[in-house]
């Protein structure tokens, strides 16, 4: 039991790492290599606002998802909207987006080092442990699986039952076939990348309450995040929760009954697996 309790906790802070990158990836198209790098921001916010003012991580999601979602909507129009409007196909955006990106990571990480500096940073917050099933668990990790619960049942719900989801999806699956119905294509993706990037700096700062981080760590969440998206299928945000929870159960087995040190060989077998026999994803449709 604790070794799903545990698995289950993690998968679920997987899943609000990913479901950020999916909405950028299956929406926008774009394949946003600065991920990682826009979650410890949401942390390194949330960690100066606790530590100078006083103010609740749990708090700090209603500064840190404006904020975040102001960012990524203005990189999206002033960087990466014209690569979608010169790429003549999907692949060609693809690569330079990918190419764009990774340099927006570097930038990033200098901005961060140069603002806050090059060290580790945490803080105590609900660092005490509860017994859950007759196993201890710290406090701070169960509120931040009950928050990305929250987040992901919200933006499940909303993309599903609500006519902006529905619109959303729409040009996920087909943006070609979005324009033809009057939808404002551009206006859309710029959405769904700055809603993206507002999840993600909304999981950095919950994630903050017990994780160490540094200005480095992005790329680590990036491929995390990337793992679950291609194994959940892209745009699915239903495949994203499904493919967190067996990545965090998967590495939890791996750690307790095999070695820790084999953890993340484990993720990318799985990945592995996944590109070779489904790679569509868990929930993606084989394209004819």
């Amino acid at each position: 039991m604790d070794i799903i309790i545990t698995g289950l906790i993690l998968g679920g802070t997987y899943a609000l790492i990913a479901i950020g990158l999916n909405l950028q990836y299956g929406v926008a198209r774009i394949m946003n290599l600065a991920n990682g790098e826009m979650l410890v921001a949401g942390g390194y916010t949330a960690f100066a606002l606790y530590t100078g003012a006083g103010l609740s991580p749990l708090l700090t999601i209603f500064l840190v998802a404006p904020a975040a979602f102001a960012v990524n909507w203005a990189i999206y129009r002033v960087m990466l909207r014209p690569l979608v409007k010169r790429a003549p196909n999907r692949g060609a955006l693809e690569q330079d987006s990918i190419l764009a990106t990774f340099g927006l990571s570097f930038v990033m990480v200098g901005l961060m080092v140069w603002a806050f500096g090059g060290d580790y940073f945490n803080y105590a917050y609900l660092s005490r442990r509860v017994e859950i099933f007759g196993d201890g668990f710290g406090l701070n990790r169960v509120v931040a699986f009950l928050c990305a619960t929250a987040l992901c049942a919200a933006l499940f719900i909303w993309m599903n039952l609500s006519r902006a989801g529905m619109v959303i999806r729409a040009v996920a699956v087909s943006p070609d076939s979005a324009r033809l119905v009057g939808i404002d294509v551009p206006r859309l993706s710029a959405i769904a990348f700055a809603l993206g990037g507002a999840v993600t700096a909304v999981g950095g700062a919950v994630l903050s309450t017990y994780l160490t981080l540094d200005a480095s760590t992005g790329v680590i969440f990036t491929m995390k995040a990337l793992i679950i998206v291609i194994m959940g299928g892209v745009g699915d945000i239903r495949g994203t929760i499904v493919a967190a929870l067996i990545l965090g159960l998967g590495e939890t087995l791996v750690a307790t009954l095999i070695d820790p040190g084999l953890t993340l060989a484990a993720a990318y077998a799985l990945f592995i697996l996944i590109l070779l026999f489904r790679p569509q994803g868990l929930f993606g449709r084989r394209q004819a």
